[in-house]
């Protein structure tokens, strides 16, 4: 499972996000977590319908999103998710 992180420069919920996902990662080491600044990273914003900063996609091991959460998700939130897609 992945979790993609597209965040923006100067975004304080971005930091918080990222603090969320490094601890689920601690907790499900299986799990990868990549971070794209949207600005160097258009495309793939673009492409993902991101609208703002922090949005975190979780994609299963088959590449399919199973969850999507736009600001700073709970870690119960994240955890119950990546159950999901196991």
């Amino acid at each position: 499972m992945q979790f993609t992180l597209f965040t923006a420069a100067f975004c304080e919920p971005c930091a918080q996000t990222r603090a969320v996902l490094a601890e689920v990662h601690r907790l499900v080491p299986a799990s990868t977590v990549v971070e794209l600044d949207v600005a160097a990273h258009g495309d793939e914003a673009e492409a993902s319908r991101i609208r703002n900063t922090p949005t975190v996609i979780l994609t299963n091991a088959e590449g399919v999103e199973v969850f999507r959460a736009a600001g700073v998700p709970t870690l119960n939130q994240v955890l119950t998710a990546a159950t999901k897609a196991l």
